[in-house]
């Protein structure tokens, strides 16, 4: 299940036959991994409903818009996305949701030049390692897309990914990091659901229902609410979800209490609409932390709406109130027309403002809006690789910069064994948090600041002293030039690079080890080692560790 090695690129030139790649850099190719042989052809044949696929032969080397293609998916892309090519031709058609070792029947909807994009219309045969989803939203939703793959298949494609990435927008040698050893084993999660700490949830004026036809066919039942989950793709349609497998149990009570009687006319509430800006509630947030004294589940339940009124709500806080680990409900309110969660204004109707989660021996206070891990379970394996990896003295003479620091759990976690921690955060509110979360856990020697790692200027690094270990977890955009070029000229003995996004993780490490000699950047550090963890199983996200040292 190695991610394809798509024709016509070549050298360490732009992107432009890799379209899960373009716009990153790529280097002379390796050879791919090797996929495995595919199975035979299925005596199978279409349903007669469904227009007949045209034979490559007599086809030309590009699909227009609306052919119709049998196709066998060979890899998963990064994003999940399953990679095909057209019979003979060798074309690359992308398709959303095939899975390795899937023969099917496919619509092509998107034409990009070098590659396509095409709709599933039916399956011929099924995937590899195939297993039945144990979630009915699964198929529609979006969230965990890859539930009918094995969990050790996802395991495998994500480590793929990660490592194809890595040689290859990253420039590595896949001889050199095989003799190396720096490739590690990805870690699962043993906690394959239930493991997210927070789930939001929309509120629609319409109840969005899957058709039996192909994927992008649906049905709108009118004056139907729905509160669930968005269609991938769709801003106005919402899938009604009763029950969630990747939250807690604790808040699946939350959400059924609110599908129980949110929609009771004489309660008199009303979904926000979206294209007329009319309604009252926007969303429902449920977050899961742990209580500090007893280790035991708490919830807050956060209401967002579009204007404060309290007593509309006291129906659903008084029944959600008897759930046992219900300590919070809040109110945030976004009277703008846009459909964000975070309000201008926000308002305890329950309890307390905050719940806490544990962490690596800390305590965390996580308000309505806090950033935090939404798998706290895993977060404990990450955060402790992370220690590991940054191979501290334990004499508290080292200096810590801890970049995109967020509410500061990383620096904090390692705080203990150094002589300071220096976290620099963009969002004002997370930097609160983590000064707070300092005090909270006696930690004096952790200074956190305001600013945009994206808009540094000469003066930066002038506030700290020179730091012996960087930590850098940017969000999915990955580092901007002006922070990798401040890293070059700072050369800090060992960088800890956390990342969301392989991708974006892979260009910059190529900046970092090999420069980028049109900028006049020359490269300082080696790659020492790439750890992938699943944090979030079933989906397509991965998160990577990697190490670099000073050469």
């Amino acid at each position: 299940m190695a991610v394809a090695a798509f024709p016509g690129c070549a050298g360490a030139s732009r992107l432009t036959a890799h379209p899960w790649m373009r716009a990153i850099r790529c280097s002379s190719f390796s050879s791919p991994s090797p996929c495995p042989p595919l199975p035979p052809h299925s005596s199978v044949e279409p349903s007669t409903s469904l227009p007949s696929p045209e034979s490559s032969s007599t086809s030309s080397f590009f699909p227009k818009r609306g052919k119709t293609l049998e196709l066998v998916c060979e890899s998963l892309a990064f994003k999940g996305t399953g990679v095909c090519k057209v019979a003979d031709t060798g074309f690359v058609v992308m398709c959303d949701r095939a899975l390795p070792g899937e023969r099917f029947i496919g619509r092509v909807s998107r034409t990009k030049g070098n590659y396509a994009e095409v709709t599933k219309l039916k399956t011929i045969t099924p995937h590899w390692d195939l297993v039945e989803a144990p979630c009915a939203y699964a198929s529609y939703c979006g969230g965990c897309k890859t539930q009918n793959l094995h969990y050790k298949a996802q395991l495998k494609a994500k480590e793929l990914q990660v490592r194809d990435l890595i040689i290859h927008v990253g420039r590595f040698s896949s001889t050199d990091c095989a003799k190396d050893c720096i490739f590690k084993p990805i870690v699962p999660c043993d906690m394959q659901f239930h493991y997210r700490n927070k789930m939001e949830f929309s509120f629609g004026a319409q109840c969005w229902v899957p058709s039996d036809g192909p994927r992008g066919d649906q049905d709108l039942i009118e004056n139907a609410y729905a509160l669930g989950l968005h269609v991938p793709g769709f801003f106005d349609k919402v899938l009604h979800i009763d029950k969630c497998m990747l939250q807690s149990e604790a808040t699946n009570k939350v959400l059924a209490i609110v599908q129980d009687c949110w929609r009771d006319p004489s309660l008199g509430l009303s979904p926000y609409d979206v294209h007329t800006h009319r309604g009252f509630l926007k969303h429902l947030m449920l977050r899961t932390g742990r209580d500090k004294r007893t280790g035991f589940a708490e919830v807050m339940v956060n209401f967002v709406t579009s204007s404060y009124k309290p007593e509309m709500l006291d129906p659903l806080v008084e029944r959600i109130s008897t759930i046992p680990e219900v300590v919070s409900v809040m109110n945030n309110v976004n009277s703008s027309v846009g459909n964000t969660s975070v309000g201008e204004q926000e308002y305890t109707l329950y309890g307390k403002s905050t719940i806490n989660e544990l962490l690596r021996g800390l305590t965390f206070n996580v308000s309505a809006n806090s950033f935090f891990q939404t798998n706290s379970y895993q977060a404990e394996v990450l955060y402790k690789l992370i220690e590991d990896f940054a191979n501290l003295k334990g004499d508290l003479s080292e200096i810590v910069l801890d970049l995109f620091c967020g509410t500061g759990t990383i620096g904090l976690t390692l705080a203990r064994r150094v002589r300071h921690v220096y976290g620099f955060e963009v969002v004002k509110q997370a930097v609160s948090d983590a000064r707070q979360n300092a005090v909270l856990n006696g930690i004096h020697n952790a200074t956190f600041i305001q600013g945009d790692l994206n808009k540094i200027d000469g003066d930066f690094g002038k506030e700290f002293p020179r730091p012996d270990i960087v930590i850098s977890d940017p969000n999915r955009p990955g580092m901007h030039l002006k922070l990798i070029k401040y890293l070059l000229n700072l050369q800090a003995s060992r960088i800890i690079y956390i990342s969301c996004n392989p991708a974006t993780c892979a260009r910059d490490l190529d900046y970092l080890c090999h420069g980028l000699p049109e900028k006049n950047l020359r490269g300082c550090y080696r790659l020492k080692c790439v750890q992938p963890v699943d944090m979030f199983p079933h989906t397509p996200h991965i998160e990577c560790i990697c190490v670099l040292e000073l050469c």
